[in-house]
């Protein structure tokens, strides 16, 4: 018999993180509400290889910089298994070119370490529902901070860009900018169920894995430029 959500208990979590401190704190937060649950921590990426090969998790909080094995090595190898949690990289501003790095890798998003509480507990919901943006203007905000260092690749795009209609294409826009599936629905005046069946036909023209994917995708190829913004196109 299927289980409905609310019979299908906590939301499974390890921390991979450095720094015990840190561990600490998002435990601490993460243990006081009643659908999630710390089942693991490790301290680096290799421990975290070894932790989940025997404890199941649903979202794996992954630092970047660590001794042994790093979290984009780490990420990479925890999204390639079967039924493989899902991915958030923790990252601080100082550390974007690396966050960027593992998002590509397979992280279906990050959160900066300095987020608050309410920000932790809505991103690791959000990526555990299967929203692979965290934070999508955030995540702007990071993309832009590294977008002069972004190889050229606008003669991929020009290629792969005209497989999309016009709509699909400022649909992939929009959500470059940071933008939810609501708010591009009021923005085009369409409903979300439209945009989500266009931000699907997108990801499968493209080959791309999921929104994470679709953002990095639209800064690399020069669709969306560092400093531009959710106005009017």
């Amino acid at each position: 018999m299927e289980m409905d959500e609310s019979e299908a208990g906590p939301i499974r979590v390890v921390l991979v993180d450095d720094q015990e401190l840190v561990r600490a704190g998002f435990t601490m937060v993460l243990d006081a509400q009643p659908d999630i649950e710390v089942v693991g921590e490790a301290g680096d990426g290799q421990q975290a290889l070894d932790l989940l090969r025997t404890t199941a998790a649903d979202v794996v909080l992954m630092d970047v910089r660590m001794p042994r094995m790093d979290g984009i090595e780490a990420t990479r190898r925890v999204v390639s298994g079967e039924a493989a949690p899902k991915v958030i990289i923790l990252t601080t501003f100082d550390l974007d070119e690396y966050a960027f790095a593992a998002i590509k890798a397979g992280a279906g998003g990050f959160l900066l370490k300095d987020a608050g509480p309410a920000q932790l507990i809505e991103a690791i919901k959000a990526v555990h529902s299967g929203d692979a943006v965290v934070a999508p203007s955030t995540t702007k905000r990071l993309l832009d901070r590294f977008a002069l260092h972004l190889p050229d690749t606008e003669d991929r795009a020009s290629g792969a860009l005209e497989s999309l209609t016009d709509r699909e294409g400022e649909v992939l826009r929009l959500v470059a900018r940071g933008m939810s599936n609501a708010e591009i629905a009021g923005r085009l005046f369409v409903s979300e169920a439209t945009v989500k069946t266009h931000m699907g036909r997108i990801l499968m023209k493209l080959g791309l894995r999921d929104r994470v994917q679709a953002v990095v995708f639209a800064y690399e190829t020069g669709l969306v430029k560092s400093g531009q913004t959710g106005d009017p196109l």
